[in-house]
């Protein structure tokens, strides 16, 4: 069955970087497009950045872009996302996605970004 499992969140200050990563698992990895989901409390889950299956074509939301840099190791079934400059408003669960046939999520990583 599809895993996906998220790690590398936590509390950073205003301005500093944090590193996510999704291990995947159950699908074959490199034929998806993955992406990174984020929902901050109160508000709709929403799509912070998208990578295609060979790591080419990449797009971000407006908010993160300049700011995060979504990537991919198809060897190791694992995606990333190197989130630099973070601003308060990036706080929120970031989640790992992928459509095969319906939405999979992962449990999430808690962002939190506060001096």
């Amino acid at each position: 069955q599809v895993q996906l499992v998220e790690s590398g969140g936590g509390l950073v200050q205003p301005g500093g970087s944090l590193r996510l990563s999704c291990a995947a698992s159950g699908f074959t990895f490199s034929s998806y497009v993955m992406s990174w989901y984020r929902q901050a409390p109160g508000k709709e889950r929403e799509l912070v950045a998208r990578i295609g299956s060979a790591g080419g074509s990449t797009n971000y939301a407006d908010a993160v872009k300049g700011r995060f840099t979504i990537s991919r190791d198809n060897a190791k079934s694992t995606v990333y996302l190197q989130m630099n400059s973070l601003k308060p408003e990036d706080t929120a669960v970031y989640y790992c996605n992928i459509w095969w046939g319906r939405d999979y999520w992962g449990q999430g990583t808690q962002v939190t970004v506060s001096s």
